[in-house]
């Protein structure tokens, strides 16, 4: 059974940073697709930013310049360095990977940005 573990969130100060890691453990097999999704209170779940292999990334425009994916295949690892941390980024953040025994989800981890 493949299990997503996350970790990093917290409460931040806006313009302040967080980096969110996901690994995975279990039987994963070959990982062709990772993403990081929120969902803030009363809102749908949105994705963040994903990675793909040859480590091409895309980013909702809301985050665009402010966080970064990236991936560490050794250690089934994907992070989310996240900066200049605005208020409306608050939200549970989940990550995701699709791998050879179909798709896993996090657990989820509380971003919260506030004064």
């Amino acid at each position: 059974q493949v299990q997503l573990v996350e970790s990093g969130g917290g409460s931040v100060q806006p313009g302040g940073s967080l980096r969110l890691s996901c690994t995975a453990s279990g039987n994963i097999g070959d990982i062709n697709f990772m993403a990081w999704y929120r969902q803030a209170p009363g809102k749908q779940r949105e994705m963040v930013a994903h990675i793909i292999p040859g480590f091409n990334t895309d980013y909702a425009d809301s985050v665009k310049g402010r966080f970064t994916i990236s991936r560490d295949n050794a250690k089934n690892t994907m992070y989310l360095q996240m900066s200049s941390l605005k208020p409306e980024d608050t939200a549970v953040y989940y990550c995701v990977m699709d791998h050879t025994r179909g798709r896993s989800w996090g657990q989820g981890t509380q971003v919260a940005v506030s004064s």
